[in-house]
């Protein structure tokens, strides 16, 4: 995995709003109001699709130069850089739901003594899993 990733995309400038596809990430289709919007929008997007590329393990695929890229009337090129590492920890450290099971007399004691559970299960998780610095995972 690379830290860096630097795409063009094209937004093409309709009266709606603007489109944004990238040539050589299928799927990654993110659209704006504003051209501010849109490269917000398209960093944003580029990020979140190559995260999930990477976590498939799918080959990310080597950026088309912009000489090669066919652009139509009303469509500009744009390249898109993004860092991965924030992209990462962001969606890595962002909170899951889990459902758990306890009995229900010591589920009525936890609530009674004011204990986070999701806490509890947590620390006791990391413990089992000797994984306290969830990058080690």
């Amino acid at each position: 995995m690379k830290n860096r990733y630097a795409f063009m995309a094209v937004l093409t400038y309709e009266k709606n709003g603007i489109s944004i596809e990238f040539p050589d990430l299928p799927g990654c289709l993110p659209c704006s109001e504003t051209t501010e919007e849109a490269i917000a929008n398209a960093k944003e997007a580029m990020g979140l699709h190559l995260w999930g590329m990477e976590q498939d393990g799918d080959p990310i695929p080597v950026p088309t130069p912009i000489d090669k890229i066919n652009l139509e009337d009303k469509q500009v090129p744009v390249l898109i850089e993004v860092f991965m590492p924030p992209i990462r920890e962001r969606i890595n450290s962002r909170f899951v739901k889990k459902t758990l099971s306890l009995p229900a007399w010591l589920a009525a004691k936890a609530d009674e003594d004011g204990v986070n559970c999701s806490r509890i299960f947590q620390n006791a998780l990391m413990d089992y899993l000797d994984a306290r610095d969830h990058k080690s995972l």
